[in-house]
C-alpha cells in the first residue's frame, strides 16, 4: 500500500539525516539499520490516515448538507472509466445535475474530454502519488460544485490498491473491471473488491472475442464481496446503459 512505499512523502528523516525518494528513474534503494522502523512506519500509517480521515468527515458532511451523493470510482488504468462518465455525462445532462473530479498523476487528458459533457470538471494531478487524498478533493468542492449539483463523480487515479485506503468523503466507492483484465482480478486485489457495494464489469463487448468467463468473474466478486451489485455495460455501444443510468437516478430520489 501506498503509505509503505511512500508515493505521498517524498522525504522523510531519521536521526538527524534527510533522504529524498521518487518513483522511476529517479528511484533509488539503501539499506539502514534502524531497530525501531517497524514502529515508525506504524505510528506514521496511523497519523496520515488518521488526518486523511479527519478532512474526508469534513467533505462528507459538506456534501451531505448540499443533497450530493459522491461516487469514488477505482479502477485499473484503462478499465473505461472515463468513457463511461462521458456517455454517462451526456446521458444525464439536462435532467440531473453532475460534476467531476479527475485524478491523474499526469496531464489533463480526462477533463479535457469531459469538458463538453454539460457538466462542471476539474483535474487534480497528484505527481508521484499514486492515489488521490481526501484533503486534495476538498480544495476542488466548491470550485467544481454548482447550485444544481446532485452526483459527484470522482474518478480516481487508476489504481487497484492505494486508492482503496483512502477515504475521500465519497458515499460509497465503485469498482471497475474491464473484461480485458481477466476475471480473477478481485481475488488478487481484495483490498479494493472486498469493500465496495456496487461493481461495474466494463467492455462487455469485447467478451466475445476473450477468453473471459463472465460467470467466472461474477464468482470472483461474490467471493471477496459477496452480494455486492454488479453492473454489464459497454459505453461504447451502449448495452446495459440504461440499467446503469436508472440506477444513478434513483440515488438521488
Amino acid at each position: 500500500m501506498c503509505l509503505e512505499c511512500g508515493c505521498g512523502e517524498t522525504t522523510h528523516t531519521h536521526d538527524g539525516h534527510t533522504h529524498s525518494h521518487g518513483h522511476g528513474a529517479e528511484a533509488h534503494s539503501h539499506e539502514h539499520e534502524h531497530g525501531h522502523g517497524e514502529v515508525q512506519t506504524l505510528t506514521l500509517t496511523e497519523k496520515v490516515l488518521t488526518h486523511n480521515d479527519q478532512h474526508a468527515a469534513q467533505n462528507r458532511a459538506w456534501l451531505k448538507e448540499r443533497g450530493i451523493v459522491a461516487i469514488n470510482i477505482i479502477s485499473s488504468p484503462g478499465t473505461g472509466k472515463t468513457t463511461l462518465l462521458e456517455k454517462t455525462l451526456d446521458a444525464l445532462a439536462g435532467d440531473i445535475g453532475c460534476a467531476v473530479i479527475a485524478g491523474d498523476q499526469r496531464s489533463d487528458n480526462d477533463a479535457r474530454r469531459l469538458a463538453d459533457k454539460g457538466a462542471p470538471v476539474c483535474q487534480i494531478e497528484t505527481g508521484n502519488a499514486c492515489h488521490l487524498d481526501a484533503i486534495q478533493v476538498g480544495e476542488k468542492l466548491e470550485e467544481v460544485v454548482q447550485e444544481n449539483t446532485k452526483l459527484l463523480f470522482i474518478e480516481n487515479v487508476g489504481n487497484l490498491i492505494c486508492p482503496s485506503t483512502f477515504d475521500l468523503g465519497e458515499n460509497f466507492k465503485l469498482a471497475c473491471l474491464s473484461t480485458t483484465e481477466g476475471e480473477d482480478k478481485p481475488v488478487k486485489y481484495p483490498a479494493l473488491f472486498s469493500q465496495v457495494p456496487v461493481a461495474v464489469l466494463t467492455k462487455i463487448d469485447l467478451a466475445p472475442h476473450l477468453d473471459w468467463d463472465l460467470a467466472l468473474a461474477r464468482e470472483s466478486l461474490q467471493q471477496v464481496r459477496p452480494g455486492v451489485f454488479v453492473f454489464e455495460l459497454s459505453a461504447k455501444t451502449g448495452e446495459g446503459m440504461e440499467d446503469w443510468l436508472d440506477y444513478l437516478k434513483k440515488l438521488i430520489t
